[in-house]
């Protein structure tokens, strides 16, 4: 099998391409991630320093939150309050473990959900036209109820603004909606109460117009830091970057050699990009130097089936995917390389992620060239494009990465140690 080996360590033993993207992900005798990123996962979520305590030639102990709160009432620090870091190990410590418990009950099934960024504001899509947006600080009051317009299937993905004044959704078609959630109504029905703004994200004015465009269909939708422009991926194995102020497509990438399934900006800036696809590749587009026609500023390698989502950890290095290959990846634009020089071949031509249970004698395969800094394993990406996100930086530092599964069950994992599983629901 081409670029493909047996082996049931999910750290890499070999240099994943050369010298200069030589394996960091994993240390020898361990699955904990001794990568930088360590270091600043620690720094954003770890006990000042003169609240820390360790065992001598041991391992060190976490700080427990009596011993934080009497540190800060005693002033050990001299700041005489928790800093950000300090908040977010207390809070680190404390992961959801009561529920599941029932919010809303609708005849279809949620497609979509997420938290705003924030995490004052939750975003359902369902499968037959609705979306609906929760307050979570109200008690999960329903703040906005929206019935979309011109889907093709199901709701694909939504995404607020920045200010969250806005939610744009779309469907297995080329126009993504767009709808004012800020206003006082809570009904929003599509052009009947409430104006749905139709974004085409077609490509007419684009010369190599050789697919159907009665077939395109976007997968994935994100605004940018700045809410002026949008990003998404195609099922004609594109990535389309929209101008909302000019309401047209400004940038269009031949980006992938199969349906681009996630799409995302890398930071701030909104020069960088991530796309993830069928073909099994991440790939990191810089908008800066884009000259020749879907030239990748880089390719990372490493999963062996498609990647079905894509999150940034918003610093413009550092992002995680999910793969059809039932794992979770973390990687580091560092190790990209210029292509794809090893794409394995399709091994069970006859499986499909969508029916189909992942093959038993798959699970021990890994690419011989994984460019990833860890894999997390024990969740299942199966019936649907399962996502996969950090958790908030604002609470826990960023410390855990947390994943959907066709079991019905939310995975969280440690960052940092790429084989532990904290907690399943």
């Amino acid at each position: 099998m081409s670029g493909i080996q047996t082996d049931s360590n999910a750290c890499n033993d070999g240099d994943a391409l050369s010298g200069t993207t030589a394996r960091q992900g994993c240390s020898k005798n361990s699955d904990y991630v001794d990568h930088d990123i360590a270091q600043l996962t620690n720094l954003r979520s770890g006990p000042h320093e003169l609240l820390s305590r360790g065992v001598p030639g041991g391992k060190k102990l976490p700080v427990s939150t009596l011993k934080m709160l009497v540190g800060r009432e005693g002033n050990y620090t001299g700041r005489g309050r928790f800093s950000l870091a300090d908040c977010c190990h207390v809070l680190s410590r404390y992961l959801p473990v009561n529920g599941p418990w029932w919010v809303d009950r609708m005849q279809s099934r949620a497609y979509v959900s997420q938290f705003s960024a924030d995490g004052s504001l939750f975003v359902a899509g369902f499968q037959q036209n609705h979306i609906r947006i929760y307050n979570v600080d109200k008690g999960w009051k329903i703040q906005k109820d929206i019935l979309a317009k011109s889907l093709r299937w199901t709701i694909t993905d939504t995404s607020l603004s920045p200010d969250q004044r806005f939610l744009v959704y779309s469907s297995l078609s080329s126009i993504v909606h767009i709808v004012n959630v800020g206003s006082a109504a809570t009904e929003s029905v599509a052009n009947i109460t409430e104006i749905h703004d139709g974004l085409d994200f077609s490509h007419d004015d684009y010369d190599d117009d050789d697919e159907d465009e009665d077939e395109l269909g976007i997968f994935s939708v994100k605004f940018s830091t700045d809410g002026r422009e949008l990003v998404a991926a195609s099922s004609d194995k594109s990535i389309y970057v929209y101008d909302l102020e000019a309401k047209r497509p400004s940038l269009r990438i031949p980006a992938h050699k199969s349906d681009v399934n996630t799409v995302c900006f890398a930071d701030e800036t909104g020069h960088l990009i991530f796309s993830g696809s069928d073909d099994h590749l991440c790939k990191v587009w810089d908008r800066r130097c884009f000259v020749t026609k879907g030239k990748a500023a880089g390719v990372l390698m490493g999963h062996l089936e498609g990647i079905t989502f894509i999150d940034s950890h918003g610093d413009g290095r550092y992002f995680i995917s999910n793969g059809k290959d039932q794992t979770t990846k973390l990687w580091d634009i560092r190790k990209m390389s210029s292509n794809a020089t090893c794409t394995p071949r399709l091994r069970f031509s006859d499986w499909d992620y969508r029916w189909m249970d992942y093959p038993t004698r798959a699970r021990a395969l890994k690419h011989l060239h994984d460019q990833s800094l860890a894999t997390y394993k024990g969740h299942s990406v199966l019936r649907t494009l399962i996502r996969c996100y950090f958790s908030p930086a604002y609470s826990t530092g960023q410390k855990y990465i947390y994943t959907g599964s066709s079991d019905g069950s939310l995975y969280i994992y440690d960052l940092l140690i790429s084989r532990t599983r904290v907690q399943m629901k």
